[in-house]
């Protein structure tokens, strides 16, 4: 089991590479946008940001360094909020560009896939599969980025889509390739990986090492009861249009920091107090 932490991060994840306009007109594209709803989940609670970027012209996901770096530069120069930068970018980035971002910018965060799966979108009406990838995390990517991200300063955020990718970690570890506490990212509900269920979690919690932490991102109707039991049973809370497009049933969240407000009276509802960014530096040792 997971080690307890008294008080509690947020992070927001701001768009993801598949979330649009289209479906919330609130998913940031420009500088501006990024930079705007940075502050607002500052101030709400958030004192981690996940950021995919996009070209602000077509609202695409996008890998350039420039676009990425002038997000970054922007929002650190109106809130101290941590920055955790996606190594999975887009559909087809080659191995170079996903470790890029952390080589060019390295960022306090970056999020490090732990196994290979098939990451699919479906209607869940007619059980259509609207459109899938098989996403490549193999074990000499997880060992190579792991090395580069230990180089550049960079925290991993270890993505677990099911089991596997647990015990892919706990392979490796002995390799030193970590520091301590090891962070793990449980995500529930993405087609191709596991549902949000208590056992699922329960088992998912047994099995990660006692010494390390733990947060929870739930895609849609998964996002808040996954914050929930993270929040009582020491874990850590990920909210963002990037997961969730909408703040309660039938209603579109009008920015990543609704979601942010939503979980920081989570954490007062389980009795912790909400992380600073300099609590989370002590609490994950950057």
């Amino acid at each position: 089991m997971a080690a307890s932490q008294e008080k509690l991060i947020i992070t927001a994840a701001l768009t993801g590479a598949y979330t649009t306009k289209d479906q919330n007109p609130n998913v940031p594209y420009t500088k501006d946008e990024f930079v705007a709803e940075a502050v607002k989940c500052y101030e709400n609670g958030a004192s981690i940001l996940h950021i995919h970027a996009r070209d602000p012209e077509t609202g695409r996901p996008t890998g350039d360094i420039d676009i990425l770096g002038g997000i970054v530069e922007g929002i650190r120069a109106e809130c101290p909020i941590l920055i955790n930068l996606s190594t999975a970018i887009r559909m087809g980035a080659t191995n170079e560009e996903r470790i890029g971002v952390v080589k060019n910018l390295k960022p306090e965060f970056a999020s490090l896939n732990t196994a290979s799966m098939n990451f699919a979108v479906g209607n869940w009406k007619d059980r259509s599969i609207v459109s899938e990838i098989v996403f490549e995390n193999t074990f000499e990517m997880l060992i190579e980025f792991a090395k580069t991200m230990k180089e550049c300063g960079t925290k991993p955020e270890l993505e677990i889509y099911d089991m596997g990718g647990i015990y892919n970690v706990l392979y490796v570890e002995p390799l030193g390739i970590f520091n301590k506490p090891i962070h793990f990212q449980f995500v529930w509900g993405v087609l191709g990986g596991m549902p949000f269920t208590s056992r699922n979690f329960a088992v998912a919690l047994d099995t990660v090492p006692e010494d390390s932490t733990f947060s929870c991102c739930g895609v849609g109707p998964m996002q808040l009861p996954s914050a929930f039991h993270a929040a009582v049973n020491g874990g850590h809370i990920r909210v963002g249009l990037e997961d969730n497009i909408w703040i309660k049933k039938g209603q579109l969240s009008v920015g990543s920091w609704e979601q942010v407000k939503k979980a920081a009276q989570i954490a007062d509802l389980a009795e912790r107090e909400v992380a600073t960014p300099d609590d989370v530096r002590k609490l994950l040792n950057l």
